[in-house]
C-alpha cells in the first residue's frame, strides 16, 4: 500500500468516475422509465430527445472510461509523476462533468469542447506515463 501511497488523489478519481457513470445509468433509466421507453428497443437517435442524450451521455462515458483506467495503471505501474498525473486525470474527470452537462442541456459545441478537455486529459496520462520509462 505504501507504493500507491503518492497515486491515492488518482485513485480517489476512479470513485467519482465511477459514482459519475453510475448517476449518468440511473438518469438515462429514470428518462427511459418516465418516457415508458420498452426496454431492449433500440433508443430512436435523436438529439431533440432527452431519452437519447441521456443514453448517449452514459455511453460516452463508458467508452472513455476503459482507456483511463488503462492510462492510470500505466502511469502508477510506471512510477510516473503521481502530481501530473493526478492533475491529467483531473482534467479529464472535469472534462467528463462538463461533456455530461452540456450533454443532457443538448449544447453541441460546448459538449464538443468538453470532449476535447477529455481527450487532452487522456492524452496527457498517456504522455506523463510514456516519460516515465
Amino acid at each position: 500500500m505504501e507504493l500507491l501511497a503518492p497515486y491515492k488523489n488518482i485513485i480517489f478519481i476512479f470513485g467519482i468516475v465511477g459514482i459519475i457513470s453510475l448517476f449518468q445509468l440511473i438518469i438515462a433509466d429514470l428518462c427511459a422509465l418516465k418516457l415508458k421507453h420498452t426496454p431492449g428497443y433500440p433508443i430512436k437517435p435523436d438529439h431533440n430527445s432527452l431519452l437519447f442524450r441521456t443514453a448517449r451521455t452514459h455511453s460516452n462515458t463508458n467508452e472513455s472510461i476503459a482507456v483511463f483506467v488503462i492510462f492510470s495503471l500505466f502511469g502508477i505501474f510506471s512510477a510516473a509523476d503521481a502530481e501530473w498525473l493526478f492533475n491529467f486525470a483531473l482534467v479529464f474527470l472535469v472534462g467528463r462533468l462538463l461533456h455530461m452537462v452540456f450533454y443532457y442541456a443538448n449544447v453541441q459545441l460546448a459538449r464538443s469542447a468538453a470532449f476535447v478537455l477529455v481527450l487532452i486529459g487522456l492524452l496527457g496520462m498517456f504522455i506523463v506515463s510514456i516519460l516515465a520509462w
